[in-house]
């Protein structure tokens, strides 16, 4: 009988310490999941944001259509493009304040000044090469 109730007592404390490292498991497993879900979005809203702004940059120098390649809007992209990498991971924030500085020292010269409308894409280009980085690291 005694033999008994210690095998009981190690079958409970067996099923408690599973039943305990499988709720552990499952909830770090969610976490995961939902900071990758978290990333993707923010990525992919990144993504159409940037193919945006490369439009308005675009717009501005090879159609010289301000209406279309306003720099108010540009300004409001490179913003929400610097939010949304809060997000994701330190390289894609990194390029997206580069990007913010490149914005703020070429957006003038956009227009007319070929140099200065591909020195916004290569680091449009930058900040969307970072994000597949990201999204392939994902797990």
């Amino acid at each position: 009988m005694n033999q008994q109730l210690k095998w009981y007592q190690l079958t409970v404390i067996f099923s408690l310490l599973f039943s305990l490292m499988g709720f552990s498991y499952n909830v770090w497993r969610m976490e995961i999941t939902e900071h990758n879900s978290n990333v993707r979005t923010a990525s992919f809203e990144m993504l159409l944001e940037l193919a945006q702004l490369q439009q308005l940059v675009y717009a501005a120098y090879y159609d010289q259509d301000l209406k279309l390649g306003s720099p108010r809007v540009g300004w409001v992209k490179v913003g929400l493009i610097e939010d949304l990498s809060s997000l994701t991971g330190k390289p894609v924030i990194e390029q997206s304040q580069q990007l913010t500085q490149v914005w703020s020292t070429q957006w003038q010269n956009m227009p007319e000044n070929e140099a200065a409308a591909n020195q916004i894409i290569e680091q449009v280009d930058s900040v969307r090469a970072e994000i597949k980085t990201l999204l392939v690291s994902l797990n």
